[in-house]
Parts: structure tokens; sequence; C-alpha cells
């Protein structure tokens, strides 16, 4: 069996040994400009056109991350860099779910304990108890319902929260209203306080969260955006934030990264930024996922994780 592996960031040489140590009758290599050798697996992030294309040998390419949206776009540009019938696997969980539970749920509270309030009031010498947020008012919308949008909504009905959750077709979570499709965006929308984005980056999604949208949750609603900058029209987010219509937002993904300096959003007082680390690849239960989805591919088995191409996700 071989495996070629890039990464334009992480570090190659632990990648390659522990991934050797998972799968010792394995040969793992890092792929590098001008390798045409043989390969079953291919493990990516942002790979080179050259990289996959004409690679018909290929059991299947994994994408280190959830998201799959690099391989996608690159496919759009050059539909042959991936060869028909190879499939596409993105990481499932390997430690991702329960940091995106512990950065939502951090941050839901901050705000449902009025802690952004009261920080607001130290600033300016004030000493003053505020009224308390009751639960039934402050009711969570989830946009997206996969993997991690659904560990994200389990994580907060077991704080009492009102939850609910918005995707393409209709899901069965416990103690979580769904609603599925455009026609139900709207209802969706509709008193939801705190609204978590969660969705895929694909063509439909692409500007999601804009003025008209913001303008349908309930009064004072707070935003966080842990999905893709894609999905924000970040001037519409300021514009509903001067309006007051929306309250605060903690941002973790952008349109451009690393933000520009020059970005409003950075000197806005009601916006959080943090630098994309709401949910990071996780080396050792990366390699352990591969590793068994891999064995599971050698036994003629159809594991989870695979991508719609069609769908993007």
């Amino acid at each position: 069996m071989d495996i070629i592996y890039y990464h334009p960031t992480f570090d190659t040489q632990f990648w390659i040994e522990h991934l050797q140590q998972a799968l010792p009758e394995a040969r793992v290599r890092e792929w590098k400009h001008g390798d045409t050798e043989h390969a079953d697996y291919a493990l990516v992030w942002h790979p080179p056109v050259e990289m996959l294309s004409g690679r018909t040998t290929l059991k299947a390419v994994f994408a280190l991350g959830a998201g799959v949206d690099s391989i996608l776009s690159r496919l759009q540009q050059h539909p042959d860099m991936l060869p028909s019938g190879v499939p596409l696997y993105r990481l499932e969980d390997t430690g991702m779910a329960l940091q995106m539970q512990e950065y939502a749920v951090s941050q839901v509270l901050h705000w449902f304990r009025r802690f952004d309030d009261y920080r607001a009031q130290k600033q300016q010498g004030k000493w003053l108890p505020l009224d308390e947020y009751t639960r039934d008012d402050f009711t969570i919308g989830i946009l997206g319902a996969g993997v991690l949008g659904a560990k994200v909504a389990e994580s907060l009905t077991q704080w009492g929260f009102p939850v609910r959750c918005w995707s393409r077709s209709r899901k069965h979570y416990p103690q979580v209203e769904s609603f599925a499709g455009s026609q139900e965006l709207d209802a969706f929308l509709s008193g939801t306080r705190v609204l978590i984005n969660l969705l895929p980056n694909t063509p439909e999604t692409v500007g999601i969260i804009n003025i008209a949208l913001l303008n349908k949750l309930a009064d004072n609603a707070y935003v966080m955006n842990l999905a893709r900058g894609v999905h924000l029209v970040e001037n519409d987010l300021l514009a509903a934030l001067d309006s007051g219509k929306i309250k605060a937002a903690m941002l973790d993904v952008f349109n451009r990264e690393p933000l520009p300096q020059t970005s409003p959003l950075w000197s806005h007082p009601r916006i959080d930024i943090t630098p994309h680390v709401a949910a990071v690849t996780r080396p050792l239960e990366a390699i352990d996922y591969i590793s068994r989805t891999i064995a599971s591919l050698d036994r003629g088995e159809c594991p989870p994780g695979q991508v719609d191409l069609n769908r993007g996700y």
C-alpha cells in the first residue's frame, strides 16, 4: 500500500512517522513536485493540481480537515484534477466536535450571563447588577446540522436552552427542533436569539448571513460564525450591529485570512475575534481516523465521511 501526503503547514515528518506506525504495511511518503509514482491513497490540504491529476489507481483521497472547499474550488477550475470514481473523504470527527462544543457553549454562556455587558461596565467604572436573561428568551439556532452541528446542539440542550437547527434535510435530534429547506428558513430565524453558523461552504450558502437574514432574527440577537468567512457579509453584520438589531458577534472565520489589519471588524467594540481556532485538526486523532477508514476501505466497506461532490459536503 502506497500513501502520499501533502500539507503546506503541518509537520510533515511527524505525520509520516505516525502514519507509518498506524499502518505498518504501508509505504508513506511526502509528495513533491514531479512525483508520479504509484499511490493508493492521498492525504492532502490545498493540494497542487498535479498531485492528484491522472492518478486513476487512487482508492481514496482524504482532506486533512472537516472542510473540503479548497479541493472543490480547485475541481471547479480543473475538473480532471480528481479522477472519476475516486472518493473524497473529510475528517468526520477527530476531536473537532468537542472543540466546537467547548467554543460554542462557552460563548453562549458568556452572552447569557451578560459578561459582555459587565465588561463594558467595567471599562466605564460602573458597579451595576443587571437583570438576568431567561432561557425561554434565549433560543439558539444552528445553521447546519451535520456532524459538528449535531454535537453543538447536543451540548447546548444539556444547559437547558431551547435549541433549533436548520439544514437542507430534516434532522431528528433529541430536544432539537428541526427546520429544513429554504421554505422553512424564515420560521427558523423568527425568535432565534443566538445564531451559530456551522454550514458547509457551497454555492448556495455563500453570503447567506446577510442583512435580510439578520433582520429576521430576534431583536438584540447574537451571531457566532464558526464555519467559513464566505457565509457572512461582513459589511451587513457591521450595519446590523450599528443599528442595534444585532447586539454582539463572535467571529472565528473571515473572508480573508489572516484578517487584514485595516478591517473594521478589529475595532468594533461588540465584535470578538479568534484566528480560525474553533476546531483544529489534532494529528494523532486524525491519523487514527484515517488509518481505521483505510482499513475499512480495504475490506470493501463504505465508511462514513465520504463527500458528495455534487452537494459539496
